[in-house]
């Protein structure tokens, strides 16, 4: 599911400013980019984050700017100076001539001196860093709340419809034996025989397929699986994986009655049921 944030909060040093950026995925990755000195502060904010968010790729982004009138630390290397002014004194013999080092050649010169980044102290900067972060994270769940509650909606339409199907798929199973008879006495009268409907041989022909085609631990075990999967979208709890489990037991005993079942009708609604349910899949990926 997708959802922006972003949040901000000042401190003594200056105001953290942190924004998140969540897209559909089926596992959780977050991407974190935050300033070089900070960078001991990147498993706490992965933490933060998967401690609310469990799919999708978070793109994390962190900066912090400095108070106004805040001077960023310089330093001076003696040494180098030294050596600087060595090397001209040495170039002074070598040539004969009074050849001494300007301001612009200590300037130009790199490592005399340096200018710190910042001088951001991670700890220092932290509580400002991680209450911008709550805030950024809680604005992202709202957006992902919202687009939970319509994505709710679209699934419950579609498990009624596989509800449908079920129930209609119930309504012609116990149909079936009486067909099969009516059929297999066409056969054996299409191939000249003339037998006697309570003959042994056609009962217990019509019970075995009676038990081959029987349904009913199949349909019993789609009303449990459509009980939980409402139950898991109406409860607080993550529920993103748990309904993908359910997708594929849910596929799993459609198949098996559509082979099962030899039976056209009922092999018409499975192929329904099945493709509204990889349509109910593909947004389950989505869901936290």
């Amino acid at each position: 599911m997708t959802g922006f944030g972003r949040g901000s909060a000042t401190a003594d040093e200056g105001t953290a400013t942190v924004e998140i950026a969540c897209v559909n995925r089926k596992q959780a990755e977050v991407v974190i980019q935050l300033p070089r000195e900070l960078g001991e502060l990147e498993a706490r904010i992965r933490r933060a984050v998967l401690n609310t968010i469990s799919r999708g790729r978070i793109q994390v982004s962190v900066q912090f700017d400095h108070s106004s009138g805040a001077p960023a630390p310089v330093s001076v290397d003696l040494r180098m100076v030294d050596a600087l002014e060595a090397a001209f004194e040495c170039i002074s013999r070598h040539t004969g001539r009074n050849v001494a080092p300007e301001a612009g050649d200590f300037l130009r010169t790199a490592g005399i001196i340096r200018i710190e980044d910042g001088g951001l102290a991670a700890e220092t900067v932290w509580s400002a860093i991680e209450r911008a972060l709550e805030v950024a994270i809680e604005q992202v769940l709202e957006m992902r709340s919202a687009e939970g509650t319509d994505l709710a909606k679209d699934l419950s339409t579609r498990l009624t419809a596989l509800e449908k199907s079920a129930a209609a798929i119930t309504t012609l199973a116990p149909g079936r034996p009486e067909r099969y008879r009516e059929v297999l006495t066409k056969r054996l009268r299409d191939a000249g025989l003339e037998l006697d409907l309570q003959d042994e041989r056609v009962l217990r022909e019509i019970a075995v397929f009676a038990d081959r085609c029987d349904i009913s631990e199949e349909v019993t075990r789609l009303d449990s699986h459509f009980r939980k999967f409402r139950e898991y979208m109406a409860g607080d709890e993550p529920a993103g994986r748990p309904l993908d489990f359910l997708c594929q037991e849910i596929h799993r005993e459609f198949n098996t009655i559509g082979s099962k079942a030899s039976d056209a009708g009922i092999a018409q609604h499975v192929v329904e049921a099945k493709t509204e349910l990889e349509k109910i899949r593909e947004q389950v990926q989505n869901v936290e």
